[in-house]
């Protein structure tokens, strides 16, 4: 918690600790100039539910923690199917989902439809990181290998390009051995306001 204070007043280089909130826990990852330091925070940052925390606009690493844990707060399609938010960069998202017996299908195998749910709420929150209000324009997804009752979905969604209001956005959905379960695609469009 301190770590992230400090990156709030001002410090940018490094805060890596996760930051826990009232039992809920947020990525606190490593901000650093220059180098790629978001992505290797992204990476390795634990999984858990986000938490507000504080926002300074010329952290970027922040400003998207912050937006992440403002939008899952009010969130509550992705919090019923028990999905989480284990970590959020600028113009990236990582979301986990356990599949239970009520989102099988009549083949028990985890419904098309959750799936899409999981690729969509990592896009959504891959999208929305850089504080500016986005929602999508359109997207496609292909299944590849079938979700089992019992495993952990986690979709990681990564910008691919971000010109002007549209953004294009690729998600890979794994289970927890790294079988790709499912590839998405999304076109987002920028719209007016800021999340938080």
């Amino acid at each position: 918690m301190n770590k992230l204070n400090d990156a709030v007043d001002g410090v940018l280089t490094h805060h890596a600790a996760p930051v826990r909130h009232a039992g809920a826990s947020a990525v606190a990852a490593q901000s650093e100039l220059p180098g790629d330091a978001a992505t290797r925070a992204f990476d390795a940052a634990p999984g858990g539910r986000a938490a507000t925390p504080l926002v300074h606009h010329t952290d970027p690493q922040a400003l998207a923690e912050a937006v992440g844990a403002a939008m899952y707060a009010r969130d509550p399609a992705s919090q019923s199917l028990g999905i989480t938010l284990d970590a959020i960069a600028p113009g990236r998202a990582r979301m986990s989902m356990p599949v239970r017996a009520d989102m099988l299908n009549g083949h028990a195998t985890c419904h098309g439809g959750f799936i899409f749910t999981l690729a969509d709420s990592a896009f959504a929150f891959a999208c929305n990181s850089h504080n500016h209000v986005t929602v999508g324009a359109g997207c496609t997804i292909d299944y590849l290998s079938p979700g089992r009752e019992g495993d952990v979905l986690t979709a990681t969604a990564t910008e691919q390009t971000l010109a002007g209001k549209t953004g294009i956005y690729d998600v890979q959905v794994s289970n927890q051995d790294g079988r790709v379960i499912a590839v998405f695609r999304g076109k987002s469009h920028r719209i007016s306001g800021e999340v938080i």
